[in-house]
């Protein structure tokens, strides 16, 4: 499968503007995003998996790969391209025994300790998480910052996504750290202009990315 995580979105209803999730991802993938992670926590069950679905058609449509948060029974129902727990979330290895071998797992580690028991146990990709505090999420752990980002690439053999306060600032920084990709919220979410916002991130970590291998 392909598993293009150069540029990682994902959603949060709460920083839209009122604006639907399908509009939000429709125009973030037309702007460079390669990847969407459904991240919900107050719908029902049956309206996850209507408004999964119809992300999963979108991601599916425009050559996106489209990643449930937490929920491995929305995941499977719409036929996601993966799942990407936390770490109070499904243990990976037993996600990775309901998923098999044919969907992606990322799992979250705010420490290079968590990372490697995550790679240990089947994941596919890292969620390095916070890289710097955000208020998308507070009740997350310390910031790793570019030099704990460096000790994580180092030592995994699995593409390492940087997320948590991530912008125009910082993103080809964070490229530089060693990062395969970023994974980011508010900078498209709440952006007044979804693709453009997708489309100037793009850019940077192109260029970044492009600086590394010269």
């Amino acid at each position: 499968m392909n598993m293009d995580l150069t540029l990682y979105l994902v959603t949060d209803r709460e920083l839209a503007r009122g604006r639907p999730l399908p509009a939000i991802v429709e125009a973030a993938i037309r702007g460079g995003v390669t990847a969407v992670q459904y991240r919900e926590k107050n719908l029902s069950t049956r309206q996850m998996i209507e408004e999964a679905g119809t992300l999963a058609a979108i991601c599916r449509r425009l050559g996106a790969i489209f990643i449930v948060n937490d929920r491995l029974d929305v995941a499977l129902a719409v036929g996601a391209d993966g799942l990407h727990v936390g770490q109070d979330d499904m243990p990976a290895r037993m996600a990775r025994s309901f998923l098999g071998s044919g969907r992606l797992l990322g799992v979250s580690a705010g420490s290079l300790e968590e990372a490697l028991r995550a790679q240990a146990d089947g994941a596919d990709y890292i969620g390095a998480s916070p890289l710097f505090s955000t208020p998308t999420k507070p009740d997350a752990g310390p910031a790793l910052g570019y030099e704990g980002l460096a000790a994580m690439t180092a030592r995994l053999a699995l593409p390492v996504v940087a997320i948590g306060g991530i912008g125009l600032a910082n993103a080809g920084a964070t490229i530089g750290a060693g990062a395969a990709g970023l994974a980011v919220v508010s900078a498209i979410v709440a952006a007044g202009d979804v693709e453009a916002a997708a489309r100037s991130l793009r850019a940077v970590i192109d260029g970044a990315a492009k600086g590394a291998k010269s």
